[in-house]
């Protein structure tokens, strides 16, 4: 009789030793054995040079444009740790993600990508390893002819943040938003470089076709062009493959021959704010619970407090700045940045607000009164919602960029909603900092991308009979 092949915990996978001694190895590893990533610092551009950063850590540098719009990426060193995120249960992102990882690291010896006809040499990007979420982990490390490098599980989260240089997404802005929540307890996050794969792709900026060239753009941002004699021409040796990992990081720009686009080239990035949010405990009636129930996160799209199954309408207390605002009656309430100002609040009739104006969006779900409008706020006014004494329902439905609570929202609780930082910190010296970095094309103004998926993409004041032009 024939048993049935036993299916592996990645943690089994992580322990398990592979004795093979064939050529690939098609094996998982603990995320914490990568290099820690390069903390980045942020600077303004003066003239069309840069200004020196301080700092004793390479990584990367975000240059402040002639526009103060859009900012600058510059790595003092190639990126080397990319995450990978793809939409989840779609065979056209899970090929798509193979053939990136084959032109960003193509060993030159496995037949596993033979059907692709792009092939590039490991060469090109030296000492590259690729981090996959667990699930994602255990679907596809056997057909990757390299290690993959992966958490334990879905709470091992916080160490992303200490690795993780780049994330590539596959997908629409619901990928995006998965892998924003990925570090949406930090406050440094990792670029991140989509691929426009799902039903609209408002946040995305790149077509798959162009991976090679979206890449290479964000891989050779701003990097200074140096010379090695021995390695320039002997870049497809071995020994020059060996060399590479001994080199300054720096150096190792030299070993991707015909790439280096100088330092007035870099990638454009745009800082989406994000909204941090906590649930805190204001019942004096119970002394003992901790006045903290969750920890603070940060919600690149929106907060959304609903009714849920409840038969009845939602009574909530708004406060601005420790002053009551109004009392809401309504299924609902969302708090969105100006990204999700065209997402779940555009569906409820908020209003669409500009990526680079810094403020939050306080739109009613299907409220009682006609005369509840949707509100701007500036993005650093703090925002407090409680549960009205006219409520019926004992607790509502609250979800962070569309991951639910496990628990609801109940008397006695209070969520607090503000802004974050985003800007210069601290002067010149520490420079830009905060938000969700998002890559976009290089070219063109500030505003361009967004224009075009206003009209391309929603449409925006189409007339009857009119096609989107």
């Amino acid at each position: 009789m024939k048993v049935p092949r036993r299916k592996l915990s990645l943690s089994a996978l992580l322990y398990r030793r592979l004795f093979s001694t064939s050529i690939p190895r098609r094996d998982i590893r603990f995320v914490t054995e990568l290099p820690d990533r390069k903390q980045p610092s942020y600077h303004r551009e003066f003239g069309f040079g840069f200004q020196d950063d301080q700092s004793k850590s390479p990584g990367l540098t975000l240059t402040e444009t002639r526009d103060h719009d859009i900012l600058s990426l510059k790595w003092s060193a190639p990126p080397k740790n990319i995450l990978l995120v793809k939409k989840l249960n779609d065979p056209a992102a899970t090929e798509s993600l193979l053939e990136f990882t084959e032109y960003a690291r193509q060993l030159g010896f496995s037949s596993t990508f033979s059907n692709y006809p792009n092939r590039h040499v490991y060469t090109n990007y030296p000492n590259i390893s690729f981090i996959l979420e667990p699930s994602e982990a255990i679907a596809l490390h056997e057909s990757l002819p390299f290690p993959i490098y992966s958490t334990i599980s879905q709470s091992g989260r916080s160490s992303l943040a200490q690795k993780v240089d780049l994330t590539a997404t596959f997908g629409g802005d619901g990928t995006i938003l998965r892998a924003s929540s990925l570090f949406a307890t930090t406050s440094d996050v990792p670029p991140i470089l989509s691929f426009s794969m799902g039903t609209l792709g408002f946040l995305g900026e790149w077509k798959f076709p162009e991976f090679k060239h979206a890449f290479r753009e964000v891989y050779m941002s701003g990097a200074e062009p140096t010379f090695h004699p021995y390695l320039q021409s002997n870049l497809g040796s071995p020994l020059a493959r060996k060399d590479a990992s001994s080199m300054p990081l720096d150096s190792q720009w030299d070993l991707v021959q015909g790439k280096i686009m100088g330092h007035t080239r870099n990638t454009r990035v745009l800082l989406r704010n994000r909204l941090k949010v906590g649930l805190y405990n204001t019942d004096s009636s119970s002394p003992t619970a901790p006045p903290t129930l969750d920890s603070e996160t940060y919600a690149l799209n929106e907060i959304v407090l609903h009714r849920g199954a409840a038969p009845h309408l939602a009574h909530i207390s708004i406060s601005v700045l420790g002053r009551h605002l109004t009392h809401a009656i309504a299924d609902g309430l969302i708090i969105s940045t100006p990204t999700g100002s065209t997402a779940y609040s555009l569906s409820s009739g908020g209003s669409i607000i500009h990526p680079l104006v810094p403020s939050m969006l306080l739109t009613p779900i299907c409220p009682r009164s006609l005369s509840f409008r949707p509100l701007v706020l500036p993005g650093n006014m703090p925002i407090s919602l409680r549960l009205g004494k006219g409520n019926r329902g004992r607790e509502l439905d609250m979800s962070v960029d569309g991951v639910r609570r496990k628990s609801g929202v109940g008397v006695g609780m209070e969520i607090r909603v503000v802004g974050e930082e985003v800007g210069l910190r601290g002067g010149e010296a520490q420079g830009w900092m905060g938000g969700v970095p998002c890559l976009v094309r290089s070219g063109g103004e500030g505003g361009e991308s967004w224009v075009g998926g206003l009209n391309g993409l929603l449409k925006f004041n189409l007339q009857f009979g009119e096609e989107a032009g």
